[in-house]
């Protein structure tokens, strides 16, 4: 197939570009580069149809795309991606993450191109269910970021039921692994393993019991993958974790396993701070025979030894 995956030079994004080609398929990656970096791909950068960079918000750039090539999927997993950052300035968080979606549908609509919308856990409420949260779960924007991807969700599935466009929302929980960030960017089991190297003090923002469902990337990439190859999921909202949270104290000890290490600061936006995320992935194993394969554990000592071999990003 013809893919075009937008944020594609990102740390998902070149995860799932790698495992697009690796299926024969030919992909052009949109990306600005405002948080991917051309290095994420530069080993099966030759493998690539094309390389754009460019704005998903440029509409003369997208229409002049569309037009040329006929594609079959779009996976828009291009965005502003930083909590903290949408809380400071959340005009540019609307601007890409909902107005740039828009942009992307309206092209996906009149060249009739199935969309894959990388949405988030972070729209959901806290989790009070030892089964964790499932797609029914009520969902709470405690930051513009959530605001934005959630409003940019309702566009995606209206273009289902308005233009019977096939569209399908993901909403990963927090993933991690190789070529992830290890600065203010990055997630917090690649800035937690940096400092462990470079003999720093892991920080904690607030008291640390809040919990995360920690994704492993490969594990991610194949979910989001799936997606796009399966009509089984069109009009859907799919979650993928790994089904187990962690609290960031347990997650700190597991990592550094010296708790003098371990300092907790005041948190920056403490308002948007969800307490317990715990993934419920049973539709996706049920609409994909999808369920993830590497365990903490693993995924934490496969992103160490990346970032040993000084593979920082």
């Amino acid at each position: 197939m013809n893919i075009l995956l937008t944020g594609g030079a990102g740390f998902i994004g070149r995860a799932v570009a790698k495992r697009l080609i690796e299926d024969d398929h030919k992909v052009w990656i949109l990306d600005d580069l405002s948080n991917g970096q051309e290095r994420n791909i530069a080993e099966f950068r030759n493998q690539l149809a094309d390389f754009i960079i460019g704005d998903i918000k440029d509409e003369a750039l997208l229409g002049k795309l569309f037009d040329e090539v006929k594609f079959d999927i779009c996976y828009h997993l291009g965005a502003s991606i930083n909590v903290q950052d949408s809380i400071d300035d959340p005009r540019t968080t609307f601007n890409n993450d909902t107005i740039g979606t828009f942009y992307i549908l309206e092209q996906c609509r009149k060249h009739e191109v199935k969309v894959v919308f990388m949405s988030t856990c972070m729209v959901y409420d806290r989790c009070n269910d030892k089964c964790g949260i499932t797609e029914e779960h009520p969902i709470k924007p405690v930051s513009p970021y959530a605001g934005a991807k959630i409003a940019a969700e309702n566009m995606v599935l209206s273009y289902y039921h308005a233009y019977g466009l096939p569209t399908v929302v993901i909403r990963p929980f927090n993933t991690y692994g190789p070529f992830q960030k290890t600065g203010g960017e990055g997630g917090v089991i690649a800035i937690f393993i940096k400092r462990k190297i470079d003999g720093e003090i892991l920080t904690i923002y607030g008291d640390g019991t809040q919990t995360r469902d920690l994704l492993f990337v490969d594990d991610c990439a194949r979910f989001v993958v799936e997606a796009g190859y399966s009509e089984a999921v069109n009009g859907e909202i799919v979650n993928a974790g790994l089904g187990r949270d962690i609290s960031i104290n347990d997650l700190a000890k597991l990592i550094v396993g010296d708790e003098t290490r371990i300092k907790h600061v005041e948190h920056i936006h403490p308002q948007s701070e969800i307490p317990k995320l715990l993934c419920n992935y049973e539709k996706a194993k049920r609409l994909l025979g999808w369920e993830p394969k590497v365990t903490l554990e693993e995924g934490i000592a496969k992103t160490e030894a990346w970032i040993k071999e000084g593979h920082l990003n």
